[in-house]
Parts: C-alpha cells; structure tokens; sequence
C-alpha cells in the first residue's frame, strides 16, 4: 500500500496525472504498478488500477490473475472495480475512499449513483439498436468450437 500512494503522490508531483497509485502484487511480490495515466495519455480508462492490472496481466502473460491482490490509494471506482472482477484478483485493498476522491473533485461517487439507475433515468441516453446485427454476432460466438470463455 505504501508503493501505490507513493506512486500517487510522485506522478501527481510530476503531472502525468491525478493523486492515484495501484500495485499488483502475488505472495508478497509486486508484479505491476500503475499510475493514474488520463490526462499524461489523453486517455479517461487509464486509471492507475486499470494501467496496473493491464501490465500484470502482461507480465503474467494471462488474462486470469487469480491469485493476485490490488493495492489502491483510492477505492476503485466502478471502470476500475468491474476490471478488478473481470480480471479476477483474489483482494481489494485501498487507502481513501468514493467520498473522499469526490471531496477533492472526482465523480467516483457521482458513478456509483448512476449504475443502478435505470437507463432511462441515467444522465447519458442509453438506447437500443440494431438488435438483430448484435445477436447474430452472439449466437455466432455461442456455437464457436474453439471459444476462450473469460
């Protein structure tokens, strides 16, 4: 946890981006680091948990890291908690939390409101179409002998 909110601390100091730090780690051993990346990169997915879990992932040369850990200096907001899952490590452990990083501006908190909403009530239109197109490619993939489930 001290690397993750040293890497926080030194990468906001040095502006590659806002005050957040992640470590994945395996019995005891880090296997990646990420640093919040979105403004340095001009990218709104790299949050410091989302650039760590992709470089562990690379290291490990897999997409499972079961058996892994996170350490966060903020709680994941929910780009971040749903790659967690997705990537399936074993604990989450953070410093600061969602009203924390919205006290100092962030909308982690604004976000977790929002996916529990109904589409129709969400604050970005979300609309169905071309539903046929997007099944076919489903049912195309259901049938494929030689799928990777993740």
């Amino acid at each position: 946890m001290r690397r993750a909110i040293a890497l926080s601390l030194d990468m906001m100091r040095s502006s590659k981006g806002g005050p957040f730090g992640a470590v994945v780690a395996r019995g005891g051993q880090i296997i990646a680091e990420g640093f919040n990346q979105v403004t340095s990169n001009n990218d709104p997915t790299a949050h410091a948990e989302v650039v760590a879990i992709r470089l562990a992932c690379q290291a490990l040369g897999t997409f499972d890291l079961t058996g892994c850990e996170i350490y966060t200096s903020c709680e994941p907001c929910p780009m971040c908690l749903s790659a967690i899952y997705w990537a399936r490590l074993d604990k989450i452990y953070y410093a600061n939390d969602r009203h924390d990083a919205a006290a100092i501006g962030f909308r982690d908190d604004f976000l977790y409101h929002e996916i529990p909403l109904p589409l129709d009530q969400r604050a970005i239109p979300t609309l169905p179409l071309l539903r046929a197109d997007g099944q076919a490619a489903f049912k195309e993939w259901d049938l494929k002998p030689d799928k990777v489930i993740y």
